[in-house]
């Protein structure tokens, strides 16, 4: 039935609450939240409301690879509308400090 999917402007509102969500997530290394830090990759809503989110860590050897991303997973299913979460640990590309952001630059003091 086509009541099950959602549109276009429903996908775009629970993508705004991910990021949102996302922001209350940190690596317990960096005062830093994941989304700041540039270790989102990708969001994906489907029709159906199921989510996938892509995300690394600062280092393979990073110790939060153990928690952070089931964390992340079960923050994620709370958001109105989305059915189920995955979150997929990826190396490639690995991360750098250029993927944060301006403000996570500044708070950490890289100019």
């Amino acid at each position: 039935m086509a009541d099950n999917f959602l549109t276009s402007i429903e996908q775009t509102v629970i993508e705004a609450q991910a990021i949102e969500v996302l922001r209350t997530c940190y690596d317990p290394e960096i005062p830093i939240n994941i989304y700041e830090m540039g270790l989102i990759y990708q969001i994906k809503i489907s029709d159906e409301g199921e989510m996938e989110v892509k995300m690394s860590l600062t280092s393979p050897n990073c110790p939060a690879i153990q928690s952070l991303p089931s964390e992340v997973q079960e923050k994620l299913k709370t958001i109105p509308g989305v059915k189920d979460a995955k979150v997929i640990v990826v190396w490639d590309p690995p991360w750098d400090p250029a993927r944060m952001s301006e403000a996570a630059r500044l708070e950490l003091g890289m100019f």
